[in-house]
């Protein structure tokens, strides 16, 4: 009852405090080719309105299709020029994330696994390490929109659900290829029914995706070189079906999402040289520093593994059995966690490439489900400690991965870096 009623106060303290983390993230990102793509694309059409109708280069298969990066940078910059504007609706579209995800969680548990997934989510140093200028980045929000219109059609169809939940697909195609764990997660759904389909909704999503294409396959037909790599591996679709290492390694990108051993890009890069102290001092805080995530990582992936276990003795026996009834709203979001699952396995079977964590990061929302469950399942005689003591350790971390990461600098001044490149690159060029 105490956690009923004090809920709105801490979610919306932890709430302000992530937003405060987010923003301190963005402003000490290092500026390197992944935010360059995108800020040319969306100065060119802002300052230019020269429009580039594809998005950044991608692994082997050229680059992503559409216009939409152009647009995410473009539009907030016309609204109002500031190299932080792209960066604020980023946070929008991550706080929308958790909003819509927060919603279904509501209508299925009590308020304790919401406060847990509010801390397991929102203040996640997988989830804040994405407020960076980079088209994975975005697609936290498309997962949460997918699952979210999806749950909304359990019961009965709805046209504008249904056009909402393609139309989450469709756009998250045009920031990466992980879209395809989407579509495939969808296919699950309808093969279980576990959605009730419109299909006039269904339609008129696909014809706005469509549409919304077209400029970027005119641009194609003008200029093929854009769906090539211009480093080609030699690599074929289905090439990770072949090979042992590429499938294995999305599943074990699944159990880190689900614990705290976060990118090597985040724990692995600390120098501490900003502390200003003697060479063996700063090595003795790297390797304190590492020998503390990484001891905390390997545990965590245990107790990830046997979370997912939890997970999979909850819904064996109901996996793929089409005629068999759905009992609880858990049992159908437990589902759907598989569903996801099962895109990650058919994904990196069709990979042309080894994944890294931002390939599967669209399913990070899912993959931390398991945990969730499992917390509120075995955790809750230590709840208030354990996630006092989680949110501590992810503030620690989301510091020093803001302070002194590989994407990430104190000395960085994001602002200035951006008004020097675009001045360099639009306003000014050589």
């Amino acid at each position: 009852m105490f956690l009923e009623q004090r809920f709105k106060i801490i979610q919306m303290s932890l709430l302000i405090f992530g937003l405060f983390l987010a923003w301190f993230y963005a402003q000490h990102q290092i500026l390197t080719g992944d935010q360059t793509q995108m800020l040319y694309k969306g100065y060119m059409g802002a300052y230019n309105h020269v429009w580039i109708n594809y998005g950044n280069a991608a692994s082997a298969v050229g680059n992503v299709p559409g216009s939409m990066i152009s647009y995410v940078v473009a539009l907030p910059v016309m609204l109002y020029d500031s190299p932080m504007s792209p960066m604020f609706f980023l946070i929008f579209l991550h706080l929308a994330s958790y909003f819509l995800l927060d919603s279904v969680i509501k209508d299925i548990f009590k308020t304790d696994v919401r406060l847990i997934f509010l801390v397991l989510y929102w203040l996640n140093p997988w989830f804040l390490f994405e407020n960076i200028l980079y088209n994975p980045s975005y697609l936290f929000f498309f997962s949460a929109l997918h699952v979210w219109t999806a749950y909304k059609q359990r019961e009965k169809s709805s046209f504008v659900y249904s056009m909402l939940h393609v139309t989450a697909i469709g756009l998250a195609l045009q920031f990466h290829y992980s879209w395809i764990i989407l579509s495939l997660i969808s296919l699950y759904l309808f093969y279980r029914k576990m959605v009730k389909v419109n299909w006039y909704g269904v339609f008129f999503g696909v014809v706005v995706i469509a549409v919304s294409l077209v400029p970027y396959l005119q641009t194609v037909m003008q200029n093929s070189a854009i769906v090539h790599h211009a480093d080609d591996t030699g690599r074929y679709i289905g090439w990770g079906g072949v090979h042992v290492y590429p499938v294995l390694k999305s599943f074990i990108y699944w159990l880190r999402y689900g614990s705290f051993f976060f990118p090597n890009k985040l724990i692995a890069s600390a120098h501490f040289d900003w502390l200003g102290v003697s060479h063996v001092v700063q090595m003795i805080f790297v390797y304190g520093y590492k020998a503390i995530v990484f001891s905390v990582g390997a545990f965590t992936i245990y107790i990830s593994y046997k979370a997912n276990r939890y997970f999979y003795t909850l819904i064996k026996g109901k996996i793929f059995t089409r005629n068999k009834s759905i009992a609880t709203k858990q049992e159908w979001l437990l589902l759907y966690v598989f569903g996801a699952l099962i895109g990650v396995f058919i994904s990196a079977v069709l990979s042309p490439i080894i994944f890294s964590y931002w390939h599967l990061i669209i399913v990070f929302p899912f993959a931390i489900l398991p945990l969730v469950i499992y917390l509120k399942d075995y955790g809750q005689k230590y709840m208030p400690k354990l996630l006092i003591g989680i949110t501590v350790y992810f503030v620690f971390i989301n510091i020093m991965g803001a302070v002194d990461s590989r994407k990430y600098s104190i000395h960085t001044d994001y602002i200035q870096d951006t008004k020097a490149y675009i001045k360099k690159t639009i306003t000014n060029p050589e």
